[in-house]
């Protein structure tokens, strides 16, 4: 799913499969894990397992993938990337940086937010601009959970080129959903697009982030990517 929401020079791989083979961690990265437990080793190992396939996909060698502030994924020389996991699926997407400057992605279950997380990820105006599409025929989409799940894409893909720490409350989205919903007659699949101004007072930063969204088989996937042009231009 996360690779309908990227371009051909993106290598995407994913998986629903929740556990992987005992030796498909590096010694490093079984290092890393060493006092887990089993849940977040398995997301741990199956997102690198992912990562490995998407290098292959670059014509890369699999090396380790550590990590490094926040959690951020150590890439090759040359790479950018993102991992996300979550019940049911997790996936790798990579890139070379002569392309792609950085990117996102994130899964999210489809279902609602937990009580009282979604005043604490959402601005009053966001959730003034979702109720509306709740109550206009929108059916069981989870707005809230497709918003939050598109902010940790925003995240992800604007840390590793400003430095800069964004808090949920510090990024204004739009979101639209597309009228085909592109599911190829799936149950409950649906797609979109959304924008992010970012709140930010530093006028050498970009202010708007621009990402796409997918729902299908009870995931919420979501994706932003930046060209290196990235600065230049303003924006995504």
């Amino acid at each position: 799913m996360i690779e309908r929401l990227l371009p051909d020079d993106v290598s995407c791989a994913a998986t629903r499969e929740e556990t992987v083979p005992d030796g498909t961690l590096f010694p490093e990265e079984e290092a890393l894990m060493a006092r887990s437990v089993a849940k977040r080793r398995n997301d741990f190992a199956t997102a690198r397992a992912c990562a490995r396939r998407a290098m292959a996909g670059l014509g890369l060698p699999p090396v380790a993938v550590l990590h490094g502030h926040r959690g951020k994924p150590l890439w090759p020389e040359g790479i950018v990337g993102s991992l996300t996991h979550c019940h049911g699926y997790r996936a790798a997407a990579l890139a070379r940086e002569q392309d792609v400057l950085s990117l996102g992605i994130d899964a999210e279950p489809h279902a609602p937010l937990p009580e009282g997380v979604r005043e604490l990820v959402t601005l009053p105006a966001e959730r003034e601009r979702i109720g509306p599409q709740a109550e206009e025929g929108s059916g069981a989409l989870h707005w809230d959970r497709v918003l939050f799940s598109a902010k940790e894409s925003v995240f992800k893909t604007w840390y590793p080129v400003t430095g800069v720490e964004l808090d949920f409350v510090e990024a204004d989205l739009t979101m639209h959903q597309d009228s085909d919903p592109g599911g190829g007659g799936t149950p409950g699949a649906a797609r979109g697009t959304f924008t992010a101004r970012l709140l930010l007072t530093d006028p050498a930063l970009p202010t708007t982030l621009r990402g796409r969204w997918r729902i299908e088989d009870g995931v919420i996937a979501t994706a932003v990517l930046v060209r290196p042009n990235w600065r230049e231009d303003g924006g995504a």
